[in-house]
């Protein structure tokens, strides 16, 4: 796995997590861009939706437009994943203490 698969599955991992810690299980595309450079990755808003397409392939999530923003829900192969049930290809597994 090259260095930019790595960074993109961790990027994606991250947007999972977060979006199941909410309690609607949804966050607008600005909301998760920020989540991400919280965690030191500094991307473009082209960038962002290229995961969001990658994490609705696997079946992770769903997106809608509103207005110019996506709106991003976490589906459930997308929590089975961050629950450890099960494995999404090309997203980081998340750690065993969550």
């Amino acid at each position: 796995m090259s260095y930019l698969d790595v960074v993109a599955a961790d990027c994606r991992l991250i947007m999972l997590k977060e979006l199941a810690a909410q309690s609607d299980h949804q966050l607008n595309e600005t909301i998760l861009t920020r989540v991400l450079e919280s965690f030191g990755h500094m991307k473009t808003r082209d960038y962002i939706r290229t995961q969001i397409r990658k994490l609705e392939e696997l079946g992770a999530v769903n997106s809608r437009e509103a207005g110019s923003v996506l709106v991003v829900k976490i589906l459930r192969p997308g929590v089975d994943h961050i629950e450890r049930r099960a494995y999404l290809e090309g997203v980081g597994r998340p750690s065993a203490e969550g």
